[in-house]
């Protein structure tokens, strides 16, 4: 699991992109960085096990969206919201952990 102040490289610069965060400041920026960490964390846990969140597919996207949902204080909703993807994404590693 990748901390805060540990994420992959470009991941912070993508999440702020893909928010349309073009200023620069501390508080959104720390706001930012707990909701990729939480994220990630969440997203593993439903995945079981660690995803590559830099690589265009399923795990970056619900990362991104994530983020998104947590900016717009709505992450209550976002599971309902993206329950089949997550289930796509739970599939995906169930299938290649039988191949």
């Amino acid at each position: 699991m990748a901390a805060r102040d540990d994420l992959p490289d470009g991941l912070f610069e993508d999440v702020r992109n893909y928010c349309d965060i073009t200023w620069e400041d501390e508080g959104t920026d720390k706001k930012l960085l707990t909701l990729i960490g939480n994220g990630i964390a969440y997203l593993d846990g439903k995945r079981g096990e660690p995803a590559d969140y830099t690589a265009d597919g399923l795990p970056r996207q619900l990362l991104l969206d994530y983020v998104r949902y947590g900016r717009d204080n709505a992450l209550e909703v976002f599971e309902a919201n993206y329950a089949s993807a997550i289930l796509a994404m739970q599939h995906e590693v169930t299938v290649a952990r039988y191949a």
